[in-house]
């Protein structure tokens, strides 16, 4: 699994997608923040705090994310050497999670230098150093679950097409509906009078309530549900492949 694991890493950082993807993710949030006369802009904002980036962040990972894991299996598949890796002493289970945890790892690299805009509200604010960093711990806790489960469910669908941009796709698609579509489902009134919360369903609802300032353990179950979910997904879409 470790060599599995370091292979994405090092295939990833072989060209300049790697450095494209994370530059791609810090200049949009840079933009968003700092630069673009929106409302997410936390000079405008009005308080010294980084709710605009936790609301902006991951629909931003939505497309990133995708175009980080769409080559794991689908390059994989196109190039026939799925079955040549299966042949080396490695089970299932240890080529998709080396897989995952090398996404899962870029995913991670890309959060990390924005740790930096802690610092600008912690001076920015009108007594520095003015900022609730429980609810920042937390909230960054809720963007490094979020990466995770988007990161499984991105693996799996590159698992299900030999073609990268199909698998992108799926993937934005799939993460569009867990994020966004759930909590919207009630009011489309598919199922007449009868109203039922889909939203719990959705990763938005957890997303949010972690970044409150509470990490509730039904938040948690939540996330790591979704991942084990997507990850046997994965490893019984690999074993159909090679059967």
């Amino acid at each position: 699994m470790r060599a599995i694991y370091l292979k994405e890493l090092q295939s990833f950082f072989a060209n300049l997608t790697g450095y494209l993807v994370i530059g791609l993710f810090l200049t949009l949030n840079g933009l968003f923040l700092w630069v673009f006369n929106t409302g997410y802009n936390i000079l405008d904002f009005g308080f010294a705090n980084l709710t605009p980036f936790f609301t902006i962040a991951p629909w931003i990972f939505i497309f990133l994310i995708p175009a980080v894991s769409m080559r794991s299996f689908s390059e994989e598949k196109k190039q026939g050497t799925l079955e040549l890796l299966l042949t080396k002493p490695i089970s299932h289970n240890q080529l998709v999670w080396g897989k995952y945890l090398g996404v899962l790892t870029i995913s991670l690299m890309a959060i990390l230098p924005t740790t930096l805009y802690v610092f600008s509200i912690y001076q920015l604010g009108k007594t520095p150093g003015n900022a609730d960093f429980g609810a920042l711990f937390t909230s960054y806790i809720g963007l490094i679950l979020l990466s995770a489960t988007y990161a499984a469910i991105s693996l799996f669908c590159s698992s299900i097409s030999k073609n990268q941009i199909i698998a992108f796709m799926a993937s934005v698609l799939l993460l569009f509906i867990f994020f966004f579509g759930l909590d919207n489902l009630e009011s489309i009134n598919l199922l007449g009078n009868q109203q039922y919360d889909f939203s719990y369903l959705g990763i938005n609802y957890h997303y949010k309530s972690i970044s409150r300032g509470v990490i509730d353990t039904r938040d948690l179950i939540y996330f790591f549900s979704i991942i084990a979910l997507f990850i046997f997904l994965t490893k019984n879409q690999i074993r159909k492949e090679i059967a």
